[in-house]
Formats: structure tokens, C-alpha cells, sequence
């Protein structure tokens, strides 16, 4: 009898774990695979670099417009500061509410490839697009506009922040194109071209 029962206790140790297991199986959801959530959307709100160069791109066509701008200064060309100001600047653009505008508008200006930085109009920086370089190199030939006004000046940014001005004599700056460009065209051509205030 004694081996008996033994035998009976064997017999439930084994049969008791492979019931649980099986009891364990029935109990578990069969596996579904999930649906993929969609992204979220991503919203319409831009960073700052972006609303940067949206607006300095609308500066850069303000200068191609005109052709002939002044950074800051009053005179006879339009002002790219007033012109983001709206209205004449007293003092220093610097101290004014929209002064970091103003200065991220000039950089890019001064940045685009399609555009010449000089001390031309009443020494006063000034920029000037591609498409009048063959009438200013004209002028500058003739001798209407002394060298001094007609080099290129162009900002290098430093790695400490500040800026240091690089200039390039004329003709030195002028592509080829341009002065091609310009030996095809009169002194008094150029003249209309640039405007006024010559």
C-alpha cells in the first residue's frame, strides 16, 4: 500500500505543473499585431532661423527692386532701416525697438551672392544689386565715381562675434560678365541705370 500511494503522489506532482500550464495557455489572448499610430502633426509654427530668412529674403528682393539702397543712412535711395521701421529713424537704428530686425536684414543682405556692399551713395553704406554692377563699373572707368566708392566692402564674421570689414579694390570684384556687360554700355546709360543721385 505503501508503494501505491507513492506512486499516486508522483503521478499528481506531474500531472499538477502540465494542468496549470495548459490551464495558463487557454487564459491568454491570442497575440493581434497593433495598428500603427499615426504621426502627429506637425504644426505651422516656424523657429526663428526660419522667420529669419523668410523676412531677410524679402529684404534681399527689396534691394533687387531698387537696385541701389542704403543700409541705414538718409538720402536720396531708399533706407532698408526705415523701410522695416515704416517711418524716418531718430538717433541710432541700434537703439531702436526693432534693431535686431534691422540687423538681421542687413546681414543677410550682405550675405547674398547677388549683392554688392559699398561707401557709394554720399559715402554711406550702400547696396547694390547685380543686375547695375555693369553700370557702375562703367562710371567707375569713366572716372565719374572714384575708386574709393566703387570697392567692395564685405563683412567676415569672426568667431569671437564681432565682424571685421574686408575690402576689395575695383575692378577687382567686378565678374566678367559684368564688365563685358559694361564696355557695351555709354556713360550716360549707366547714369540713367543707377539713378539720381550720381
Amino acid at each position: 500500500m505503501k508503494k501505491q500511494t507513492a506512486k499516486r503522489s508522483v503521478v499528481k506532482k506531474k500531472a499538477g505543473p502540465k494542468s496549470k500550464k495548459v490551464k495558463a495557455k487557454a487564459k491568454t489572448k491570442p497575440k493581434t499585431k497593433a495598428k500603427p499610430r499615426p504621426a502627429p502633426k506637425k504644426t505651422a509654427k516656424k523657429t526663428p532661423a526660419a522667420r529669419k530668412s523668410k523676412s531677410g529674403r524679402n529684404w534681399v528682393k527689396f534691394v533687387e527692386q531698387h537696385g541701389v539702397v542704403l543700409a541705414s543712412a538718409k538720402g536720396p535711395v531708399p533706407s532698408v532701416a526705415e523701410a522695416i521701421v515704416g517711418e524716418p529713424i531718430v538717433g541710432s537704428w541700434w537703439s531702436h525697438p526693432k534693431g535686431q530686425q534691422i540687423f538681421d536684414a542687413l546681414s543677410t543682405i550682405d550675405d547674398d551672392a547677388d549683392i554688392r556692399c559699398f561707401k557709394l551713395v554720399d559715402h554711406k553704406i550702400t547696396f547694390v544689386h547685380r543686375r547695375l554692377w555693369p553700370a557702375l563699373a562703367k562710371l567707375a572707368q569713366a572716372g565719374v565715381l572714384d575708386a574709393e566708392r566703387v570697392a567692395s566692402i564685405q563683412q567676415e564674421h569672426m568667431p569671437t562675434g564681432e565682424h571685421r570689414n574686408i575690402t576689395m579694390p575695383f575692378p577687382d570684384w567686378v565678374p566678367d560678365d559684368a564688365l563685358a556687360t559694361a564696355a557695351s554700355l555709354s556713360v550716360d546709360e549707366a547714369k540713367t541705370q543707377l539713378g539720381a543721385w550720381v
